[in-house]
């Protein structure tokens, strides 16, 4: 079965959309938030608690996989969906089958773990990627490793042992293919944010080609791949590369540097505005309230990020309205020294696990005390929150609701 991907209703007085991709392992509602399982695992929550969410698809990285256990070994069980447990029943019933999954190139990873450098002597270092809120969600902690960027592809060593490898437009595809995701992504370059005009279409420039390699690498048609547009702030970059991915692909990427979240916005606009309106189109790195209520308002249908779970392994859970603003970004601390008694859930809209079952002093105690169970209580509680918010939206979409909703949340 090809992917396709059908639009139900489109909101009024924006280009907020609800649709349906349909995939040989189910159905993905949008717009829809996808909790990243980085190596095969959205970090501290289970399959069945993503399941009991709502969760529709969950996104994996090539890199990580392709270094730890091998895409080889994960094909030999059955695929990434039936090898992390992310199925429809029991893992070891005959009738079980694998949920949706996406995986993206591993580009972004090659790059940002280490120092990359061009062949014209460009270089750049993770802590300027880190710099860009809206990338450093993506960036697995790790020391910096020399990569050598070249027309043919990437040559980097291992975070893990410090071997080297080579991903090529045409390695990724292979390792995508075996790991078997519904979605995959076209490998890319990532431009930095310090390059000028020049150094920032050079790169676009391989980029493109890349992408084209990719595309003729890509032989399995119940994949469906995603180009991804690049062109750093600049909207005639951007504009033309949005123009080179919807005339070569069926499904739409927005990738590289953002300078501010106004620029995030532009970037977002420039490209929906220009790309064809019957495809997908996914925006990689995004989990702030209000970024996903702005990129949803401008066309885009599913996006992904770790940051539920990275802020809740450090103590943070999202809160719904009133207590939850755009000045607080939707979250507070459970470290906080006034939760120690407090007796409420963390929230009381909330209708996840933890929210039904423990007091904020119970996690405050266990995240005072270093206990595992925080980790994982605060993190679904985010992930939940994420994936119920974007259910929240596409309901209002479907009910002319959308400017409503939006106005609560963010004014």
């Amino acid at each position: 079965m090809r992917p396709t991907f059908k639009i139900i209703k489109k909101d009024k007085k924006s280009k907020a959309r609800a649709g349906i991709i349909k995939t040989p392992h189910g159905e993905i509602e949008t717009p829809i938030f996808i909790p990243v399982g980085t190596q095969g695992t959205v970090k501290a929550v289970s399959p069945r608690d993503l399941k009991e969410m709502g969760a529709q698809i969950v996104l994996a990285n090539t890199y990580h996989l392709h270094l730890r256990p091998g895409e080889d070994l994960i094909q030999k069980f059955g695929g990434l969906a039936k090898f992390m447990g992310w199925e429809d029943g029991p893992h070891f019933a005959k009738t079980s089958r694998g949920r949706p999954t996406m995986t993206d190139s591993g580009g972004f990873q090659v790059f940002s773990l280490g120092v990359g450098k061009m062949g014209g002597g460009v270089k750049f270092l993770k802590e300027e990627i880190s710099n860009l809120k809206y990338q450093i969600s993506n960036i697995e902690e790790a020391r910096p490793r020399l990569n050598k960027i070249t027309e043919e592809g990437v040559t980097f060593q291992s975070h893990i042992d410090g071997s080297s490898h080579k991903l090529t437009p045409e390695s990724s595809i292979k390792i995508q293919e075996k790991l078997g995701a519904d979605l995959i992504v076209a490998f890319d370059d990532l431009e930095s944010p310090k390059y000028s005009f020049e150094e920032t279409k050079k790169s676009l420039e391989l980029t493109n080609r890349w992408e084209l390699r990719s595309k003729k690498a890509h032989k399995r048609k119940d994949q469906l791949l995603y180009g991804v547009t690049h062109g750093g702030p600049f909207r005639d970059l951007r504009e033309l590369s949005a123009k080179f991915v919807d005339e070569n692909f069926d499904a739409i990427g927005m990738g590289g540097a953002h300078l501010s979240k106004k620029n995030l916005y532009e970037v977002v606009s420039w490209t929906t505005d220009i790309v064809s309106d019957e495809k997908p189109r996914h925006l990689l790195g995004i989990g702030e309230v209000d970024d996903i209520f702005e990129i949803i308002q401008r066309g885009v249908d599913t996006f992904d990020c770790v940051i539920p779970t990275r802020i809740g392994r450090t103590g943070f859970f999202f809160v719904f309205p009133p207590k939850g603003t755009v000045k607080n970004r939707f979250r507070t601390d459970i470290d906080k020294p006034n939760f120690r008694t407090d007796p409420k859930p963390l929230d009381l809209n909330c209708k996840c696990y933890a929210c039904q079952n423990f007091s904020r002093a119970y996690i405050h105690h266990l995240f005072r005390s270093k206990e595992l169970l925080s980790y994982h209580l605060l993190s679904l509680h985010n992930v939940r929150f994420l994936i119920n918010l974007t259910k929240q939206i596409r309901k209002a979409i479907l009910e002319d609701k959308f400017q409503n909703l939006k106005k609560d949340w963010i004014g």
